[in-house]
């Protein structure tokens, strides 16, 4: 099955914060995002501003997994996907998307925050790919990875 890859507009953002708490790893809930300062107001308007870009990847008419990056920081902020669209290569285009879009932007290093705990599937996910743990933990506790231009 292959998937459209679109950027992401405003109105995507209800869909994104209920897929978010849908998620088989590391899910969230509204209300959690919610007391961690993520609202649907929050998220759409950076959105709206170009300050979080996103890609959202569709299966038919539903959302089957996005990923989001900070266009000042060079942050991948998240990547989700529902469980039955994982093992698919979209996590994969999603984030290969965002880190094109950011590199476009000008950033060289490129990061975000992951378990560091080799069960999970995030953890494998990214090393694979080429990220490089940093000896950095963020604000949540997660490792802080690293790609770097090749």
């Amino acid at each position: 099955m292959t998937f459209p890859i679109r950027p992401a507009v405003p109105a995507d953002i209800p869909a994104c914060i209920d897929l978010r708490g849908r998620t088989r790893e590391n899910a969230i809930s509204a209300s959690r995002l919610a007391e961690l300062g993520i609202t649907e107001a929050s998220w759409s308007g950076q959105v709206r501003d170009g300050v979080l870009p996103g890609a959202i990847a569709m299966a038919g008419d539903r959302m089957a997994g996005y990923c989001f990056g900070d266009a000042g920081s060079g942050e991948i902020v998240v990547l989700a996907l529902l469980p039955e669209f994982e093992g698919q290569g979209l996590g994969r285009a999603l984030l290969a998307r965002m880190v094109d879009q950011l590199r476009g932007l000008g950033h060289q290093r490129l990061f975000l925050g992951c378990s560091d705990n080799p069960a999970h599937r995030s953890h494998g996910f990214y090393r694979r790919l080429g990220w490089r743990p940093t000896g950095e933990r963020d604000g949540y506790g997660d490792e802080v990875l690293e790609l770097l231009p090749d």
